[in-house]
């Protein structure tokens, strides 16, 4: 028992290593904000289903909150600030209106408003980009950019990306694009009269791979050259300071080397108090049980 009338325990099965919650409380209804984005429904999706499987006399549902990102599609991401996707959802937290929120943790800001926390880290997905051409026959091995025409156009609406690809390949014509993954792969392979005709565009592995969408990708950019994010590819939930039963429940499903990462990139993240309009990476991983980082920011 953890202090908080909360009792773990572990087992296996085929899947691995299993953690389940057997409480001795009464059941709670918890509300779980997110954007209404596929992409995010599939984020707050797993970790409903994941607290629902460990904490079975819990009831876990979903409400969704629109937020300034979603709202303002006809802008640069950098324009409108950070948080544009978190905000409204945060306040709608702090107001109690919902119990946790589930975000992409590379979309917070370093710093979170008064009176709410983060969660022990999940296990991260893939957090490397990817390049997207527009020829969906094309694979690469190596570098990707390499199958790339002299001055091809390429779609991002990531300063960071932009900033990498310039410096790696700066003949390209990088543009700004915006819209959920869906519509980005609209604009690429279908696009309409008004829109102007891509090569390529760059998304995070992470989010195609939790869309099943996995078989577009065309190849993996080195994250040796092209950073990722802080904390892509990594799920943040959020709760108030003080929900100690619910952060119990939580961390019991947590991993520490994930835990660990994702606090070395977002104390980078902090120590150059960078906005929306610059460029800032960090890639921190384990390897031979080290903890490594490459960072870059350009102010």
């Amino acid at each position: 028992m953890d202090g908080h009338g909360i009792v773990t325990e572990n087992s296996y099965n085929d899947e691995g290593h299993v953690t389940r919650i057997v409480r001795e409380d009464e059941p709670v209804t918890y509300r779980i904000g997110t954007r209404g984005s596929k992409l995010a429904m599939v984020q707050a999706t797993l970790v409903r289903d994941r607290l629902a499987a460990a904490c079975p006399m819990d009831h876990f549902e979903l409400v969704t909150i629109a937020t300034k990102g979603d709202r303002i599609t006809d802008r640069p991401l950098a324009d409108l600030g950070g948080g544009a996707f978190v905000r409204e959802i945060e306040r709608a937290l702090l107001a109690r209106e919902i119990d946790l929120a589930v975000h992409s943790m590379k979309d917070l800001p370093a710093e979170q408003p008064e009176g709410l926390c983060l969660a022990k880290a999940w296990t991260r997905e893939d957090p490397r980009d990817v390049l997207v051409l527009r020829n969906r026959e094309v694979r690469s091995v190596g570098d990707p950019l390499e199958l790339l025409p002299i001055g091809a156009t390429v779609a991002t609406g990531s300063v960071r990306r932009s900033t990498f690809l310039r410096l790696r390949r700066p003949d390209l014509n990088i543009v700004d694009i915006r819209g959920n993954v869906d519509t980005r792969l609209r604009k690429l392979f279908e696009p309409r009269v008004d829109e102007p005709p891509l090569e390529a565009i760059v998304l995070a592995a992470a989010g195609l791979k939790r869309l099943g969408r996995a078989e577009v990708i065309s190849g993996y950019l080195d994250p040796g050259w092209m950073i990722p994010a802080p904390n892509q590819g990594q799920l943040a939930i959020e709760l108030r300071v003080g929900d100690d039963s619910l952060k119990a429940k939580i961390d019991a499903l947590g991993d520490e080397a994930a835990e660990t990462v994702a606090r070395a990139e977002r104390d980078f993240l902090k120590s150059t108090g960078a906005t929306c309009h610059e460029a800032v990476a960090a890639y921190a991983r384990f390897e031979d049980g080290e903890l490594k980082m490459e960072s870059y920011y350009e102010g």
